[in-house]
């Protein structure tokens, strides 16, 4: 004869099942919370640039007028690289729309993502390995920057030590010294 172990199987208790529902529910919304603080956050700037902070930087931003020095690299929306540099120097004002507005938005010692839409880089144009109608994505860090003012001060010290460099050497006869030394 087989026997069969019987489980004795208590109701559940009033309330219980709302308990484990408002439980899961909790769970969930939790989740979904740590989901959304681990995404990317973008700040959505004018004309449809977004702007992602990846490490904070310090100070005032620069304006329309002035220099940067940057680290970047530009890439597709299929995130084909298409530009990149090191140490990059230009005025604000000298790039495209969208990496303009951006950089106004930056601080020095910071790291960014930037988002342009194809309106606000090349629009209809093809330029070098960009297709024409691109979304562009840039990683920048933005270094530091100076006024044009500044630019313009430190340009001219450096023609005027060119200047005395050329004086030095005419007055020592030439860049090889004296004749006969």
């Amino acid at each position: 004869m087989t026997e069969v172990t019987r489980v004795p199987l208590h109701p559940i208790a009033k309330g219980s099942l709302t308990k484990l529902w408002v439980g899961l529910f909790v769970a969930l919304l939790i989740a979904a919370g740590v989901a959304w603080a681990s995404a990317p956050h973008f700040e959505r700037l004018k004309d449809g640039v977004m702007l992602e902070v990846l490490e904070e930087g310090m100070g005032k931003s620069p304006t329309k007028d002035d220099y940067v020095l940057v680290n970047y690299r530009g890439t597709l929306s299929d995130g084909t690289v298409f530009d990149q540099n090191d140490q990059a120097a230009f005025p604000v004002s000298g790039v495209v729309p969208g990496f303009s507005t951006a950089l106004q938005e930056m601080q020095t010692g910071g790291k960014y993502r930037v988002r342009i839409p194809a309106d606000q880089g090349y629009g209809d144009q093809a330029k070098g390995d960009i297709p024409a109608n691109s979304d562009l994505t840039f990683e920048v860090e933005l270094i530091e920057f100076k006024s044009a003012q500044e630019v313009q001060q430190m340009q001219q010290q450096m023609m005027q030590q060119q200047q005395m460099m050329q004086q030095l050497q005419q007055m020592q006869g030439g860049p090889a010294g004296p004749a006969g030394q």
